[in-house]
């Protein structure tokens, strides 16, 4: 086999379902190979946090359009550039919303790349015809009120002449006998769909329900009878996205539309902080029921010099007449580049002797712990001047402290152990916060211009300013919730409202107190 046709043989196309719309949604398998792609070919109703999980240096092209408005790649395009950039030796993901292969052109690009000889993969993902009744709160098949399902198109336009390929009159009488029709792609001829399943003898009082957007923050739902659905439909702005239920089982909405149940529904909250430290806290929000913009204003690099902290490390021994005392971490990102740096020097965490360790805040304590280094000391807040009455003045005076630390933080610290009585205190920077590069700037920015976003989560003063900096824009207009009372200054300093501020200083107190805010008691009217 020549070099050409072995990197050839390396490209291969995955068709790849996106799901519904909610991107925690999408398979493992799914989102494994999206983490691995060379080039992302995605459809306007993939979720924008999907396209995060590629890689940085992933080529990504938009192909889809919406509701057949607008500009998109041609099919026959699209079908070619699959296959030219396989041939190149690409890992190419074909990103598509729902399932590749029901109620779309993926059996048509598989089709294309077998006759190419290009070698592809079908990764299923979650079918809006089933994740939307489901989200609605609606069974599509039920012993007692339906025992069959079937899904059907209701685009086609009969007044024209031409003939309808969906088999109505068959179907309208297997729905008499207890069955549930769910109609996709049916919003602009709702109506006249639904009068032709009541002129094939289905009765007007049957239950009928339209869900738009379903799975995400914006999902709305009417539930009505197949006589009125489409004048209920019209009078709440009903459109495209939608997926139509109709028949009895439709009718157990009301009794099982658990979703909107959940703290979050219909809420759209940004998570402002590291991709590193961002799912943790997402994924609590999402089993809350928002939908999660995650919208990184740091990321975490090296410091500029090491020196510092090398020195310190140097120090760091049981024998050493000038080791030091204490050691303070003030984030888990410390603790990481601290031990990170100490075994890239090949030291050992036994070298610290008997050194006593702080650390400001339970997360960054819990870091600690998952090294087996035990924080002597933990403030009962989540600020730098709470670590003195946590240490104790008598342990302070004529003791050398090491900070660990950011490169660019607050000095209260340094300044407030010197002033009671510190010997030494050494600031070591292990690591530094920057902007990410590749935000998506526009995508925030449309998003607050529509009043789309109802929470901006923010925890750390620098989160704040990034923020600000990077949209170009002030917060005004925008709420938001702090994880201290420095980040709230702070936010407050830049214009937002800051309606959330936790009683503890952590992610699970400010996951909870957002919860509280939105409930009917503590939710504004």
């Amino acid at each position: 086999m020549s070099a050409r046709a072995k990197h050839q043989n390396r490209g291969k196309v995955f068709l790849v379902g996106a799901g519904p719309g909610a991107p925690d949604l999408i398979t493992i398998r799914g989102a494994d190979v999206l983490s691995r792609a060379d080039v992302v070919i995605y459809d306007h109703l993939v979720s924008p946090e999907l396209i995060r999980l590629a890689p940085p240096k992933a080529e990504l092209i938009y192909a889809g359009k919406q509701g057949g408005a607008g500009k998109g790649i041609e099919q026959s395009e699209l079908n070619a550039m699959l296959i030219e950039r396989a041939r190149m030796g690409r890992v190419v993901i074909r990103l598509k919303g729902g399932d590749p292969f029901i109620f779309g052109r993926g059996g048509e690009e598989a089709e294309a790349l077998a006759r190419a000889n290009v070698r592809f993969e079908v990764i299923p993902g979650v079918t809006s015809a089933i994740a939307g009744p489901a989200f609605a709160g609606i069974p599509l098949t039920h012993r007692e009120h339906g025992s069959f399902v079937a899904f059907v198109t209701g685009h086609e336009d009969e007044s024209k002449g031409a003939r309808s390929t969906v088999p109505w009159d068959e179907l309208v009488a297997a729905a008499r006998g207890r069955g549930t029709i769910v109609i996709l792609m049916a919003t602009a001829r709702m109506r006249a769909t639904l009068d032709r399943i009541r002129a094939a003898g289905l009765p007007a009082k049957t239950p009928a329900v339209a869900v738009q957007w379903a799975t995400t923050a914006a999902q709305k739902t009417v539930s009505a009878t197949l006589a009125t659905l489409a004048d209920e439909s019209a009078r709440a702005g009903i459109g495209a996205p939608a997926v139509i239920v109709v028949g009895e089982c439709a009718g157990l909405r009301e009794h099982l539309k658990w979703v909107e149940r959940t703290p979050l529904f219909g809420r759209t909250v940004v998570v402002t902080r590291s991709r590193e430290t961002a799912s943790q806290f997402a994924t609590a929000l999402r089993r809350l029921g928002a939908e999660v913009v995650e919208f990184p204003t740091i990321e975490t690099v090296a410091p500029r010099s090491y020196a510092a902290l090398d020195r310190a490390i140097a120090r760091l021994s049981p024998s050493a007449r000038d080791s030091f005392d204490w050691i303070i971490f003030t984030s888990a990102t410390g603790v990481e580049s601290f031990v990170e740096r100490l075994k890239s020097r090949g030291r050992d965490i036994r070298e610290l002797g008997r050194a006593s360790i702080a650390a400001i805040g339970p997360a960054t304590a819990a870091r600690l712990a998952d090294y087996g280094l035990r924080a002597a000391a933990v403030p009962d807040e989540y600020r730098a001047e709470r670590i003195i009455p946590a240490i104790g003045i008598k342990r302070i005076r004529g003791k050398r402290f090491l900070i660990a630390r950011a490169e660019v933080a607050r000095e209260a610290l340094p300044e407030i152990l010197r002033d009671k009585g510190a010997k030494e205190v050494e600031v070591a920077p292990a690591y530094r916060t920057v902007k990410p590069k590749g935000a998506q700037i526009e995508r925030m920015r449309e998003l607050i211009a529509s009043g789309a976003i109802d929470l901006v989560t923010f925890t750390s003063s620098s989160t704040v300013t990034n923020f600000c900096d990077l949209i170009g824009a002030s917060g005004k207009g925008v709420k938001a919730a702090a994880i201290g009372p420095i980040t709230a200054a702070t936010a407050t300093e830049r214009g937002f409202e800051v309606v959330v501020k936790p009683r503890k200083y952590t992610i699970a107190a400010l996951t909870e107190a957002i919860a509280e805010y939105f409930s009917p008691a503590g939710a504004e009217t």
